[in-house]
């Protein structure tokens, strides 16, 4: 897509069969006007964080997705909110807690968001385990504004509780499969 800056979305989901979450989110990224999802990590599972008032969950199922836009990165936290709300993602104030879906933009080009909404580089990427490792699946080499390399970043975050569990229909080797 000529005009057009890959950002990257973490996705995940812990509610009502999260794998079948996650695949349909990532064919709705692909449907928005002026979006093309050009890759996908594998599917992970991880456990739910365990803090004090974080309520007992099922387990994350979480990927990354590269995604050719010509949206702006406002207009593409909108589309991803959208998204969200359409496949009932409830807002209800529990901060951590369990959900249908969550879409994050994690990365917009290498430009670097400060808005009231949005903050990219997302502010918790270079901390969880469960989108660093993803995101090095398909894109090994990248810098992470402000951070760096991503393959540096990634060394220094353990994996020991991340389980690759499958992959999007459609991405088994993590870029779109055309039909043969």
């Amino acid at each position: 897509m000529s005009g057009s800056i890959t950002a990257y979305v973490g996705l995940g989901s812990n509610l009502e069969q999260p794998h079948r979450q996650v695949e349909r989110a990532v064919v709705r990224l692909d449907l928005l006007p002026g979006c093309r999802v050009v890759a996908v990590s594998g599917l992970f599972r991880n456990p739910a964080l365990q803090a004090p008032g974080v309520p007992e969950q099922p387990d994350f199922i979480n990927a990354v997705a590269a995604v050719e836009t010509r949206l702006g990165p406002l207009a593409l936290l909108d589309a991803l909110l959208g998204i969200e709300a359409e496949q009932q993602r409830q807002r209800d104030g529990v901060r951590w807690g369990p959900r249908t879906l969550d879409l994050d933009l994690l990365l917009y080009g290498q430009m670097q968001v400060e808005e009231p909404r949005l903050q990219v580089p997302h502010p918790e990427l270079v901390r969880r385990p469960f989108v660093v490792h993803p995101l090095m699946e398909i894109a090994p080499g990248l810098r992470l504004p402000g951070a760096g390399a991503l393959a540096e970043v990634a060394a220094g975050l353990a994996a020991d509780e991340l389980q690759r569990v499958g992959a999007v229909a459609g991405f088994e080797h993590g870029t779109l499969m055309e039909p043969a």
